[in-house]
């Protein structure tokens, strides 16, 4: 009796939140790769703004999407260099990758363009869940960083729907295709 006792109490105890410190690998992979998809997404609505331009309708809404981009990428530049951070070796990659996804999205309309947004943005927010759930006690102020980017980049993924991408001949297709193509980007620049 004695032993199922305290096996209840170590596993209520555990359940109840414990203080546990991040795994320093863990927390340079999620450093890293936040980095690189902050990084292409940038480029991403660097591809569509060139064609759509900053001062047309749909170039102003891209525009307020990159600019919040923008400020998450400068985070994670600066929490690189603080926690001593290797980028991904595959920046270069990333940078023509990501300007191509736009450019692609943005020629074949701005639906395919919202449609894009929505399949990115579906997996960060997905992605930006998962790693708050791998962040220790020891990492609050990143924890409260990943959330509020996570609150950014569900934003964009509204205001691509409300763009009617969902309207799209071969939405389904096109956002699947997306989508797995950034989730091959996460779990590469996780390591690489």
């Amino acid at each position: 009796m004695t032993k199922k006792k305290i096996t209840k109490k170590t596993k209520n105890k555990k359940k109840s939140g414990n203080y546990f410190k991040t795994d320093k690998y863990i927390l340079e992979e999620i450093i890293r790769v936040d980095h690189a998809g902050e990084y292409s997404a940038t480029k991403i609505y660097d591809g569509q703004i060139a064609i759509f331009g900053k001062n047309s309708k749909i170039g102003k809404t891209i525009q307020h999407m990159a600019e919040q981009e923008q400020e998450h990428i400068k985070t994670f530049e600066k929490l690189i260099l603080k926690n001593h951070v290797r980028p991904t070796a595959l920046l270069p990659l990333w940078n023509v990758a990501g300007y191509l996804l736009g450019v692609s999205t943005a020629l074949m309309g701005e639906k395919s363009a919202m449609a894009c947004t929505v399949a990115v943005e579906t997996v960060i927010a997905e992605h930006y869940k998962n790693q708050i759930k791998q962040l220790g006690n020891d990492q609050k102020k990143l924890i409260s960083i990943i959330k509020k980017f996570e609150k950014d980049e569900l934003e964009h993924h509204d205001i691509g729907i409300k763009h009617d991408a969902e309207n799209i001949l071969g939405y389904n297709l096109m956002t699947k295709i997306i989508s797995a193509g950034c989730k091959a980007a996460i779990a590469i620049s996780k390591k690489i």
